[in-house]
């Protein structure tokens, strides 16, 4: 019978390897969205971008909940603890700016829902 800690573990490798997934899925359905899009879309550099930002962010919170799930099967240690904080705080900065650049708004701010991201006054992005 299996013990509890390589149970989690299992756990834990299985979010990550759907973390990746979503990632690369995500990247692939937007390389495809683009190419069928080109000639159709207003802005199919802006679409591309955020198709690719949206596949990233889930797969973030996938990874993150990973590294969460795979604290419970190791023994708290400062290292371990120190690294799973870095890691953490990476990948959560990650998402906060995704979501920034996704929706023009912070994550915890009430804001337009039906509002599209906007674009810079210059025309780039």
């Amino acid at each position: 019978m299996p013990s509890f800690t390589s149970v989690v573990e299992t756990v834990a490798l299985a979010i990550d390897g759907a973390g990746v997934v979503v990632i690369v899925l995500g990247l692939l359905t937007a390389a495809s969205r683009f190419i069928l899009a080109t000639r159709k879309a207003e802005n199919p550099y802006r679409q591309l971008r955020h198709d690719i930002g949206r596949g990233i962010l889930l797969g973030l919170e996938l990874l993150v909940a990973a590294d969460i799930i795979r604290t419970v099967a190791v023994p708290p240690t400062l290292q371990g603890v120190i690294v799973l904080g870095i890691i953490v705080l990476i990948r959560t900065f990650l998402s906060m700016a995704l979501q920034v650049e996704l929706e023009g708004r912070w994550p915890w701010a009430a804001g337009r829902q039906d509002a599209a991201p906007r674009d810079p006054p210059n025309g780039r992005i």
